[in-house]
């Protein structure tokens, strides 16, 4: 049988979102925690130089006190990556009855 690039990856696209769609996290994802405290990132002046915009989305393990525990970039630029994640440092949420995990966005315009 004989297959071409297209075919393999389109194969690997699709074992790929099933093995992300389809793999049990540890903690609960419920995403429905408030910020308290969220300051906003600095636009690093590397990424105005380079005319960089666009969004960040980082994945944040919050502990049950409200406090970021861990981080974790799932997409953007790396320059814009940074500057979210420093921002992330100094976030606070609402206390919980345990950890759990949320998306956050942010839009480099």
């Amino acid at each position: 049988m004989k297959t071409n690039g297209k075919t393999l990856r389109a194969a690997a696209v699709a074992m790929l979102g099933f093995a992300i769609c389809c793999a049990a996290p540890s903690l609960r994802a419920d995403g429905n925690r408030k910020a308290v405290a969220s300051p906003k990132p600095q636009y690093p002046q590397m990424a105005k130089d380079m005319h960089l915009h666009g969004a960040v989305k980082i994945e944040v393990l919050i502990a049950p006190n409200g406090q970021v525990r861990e981080t974790k970039a799932l997409g953007g630029h790396p320059v814009l990556v940074q500057a979210a994640l420093t921002a992330l440092k100094d976030w606070k949420f609402e206390a919980g009855s345990s950890e759990s995990i949320q998306v956050i966005e942010f839009r480099f315009d």
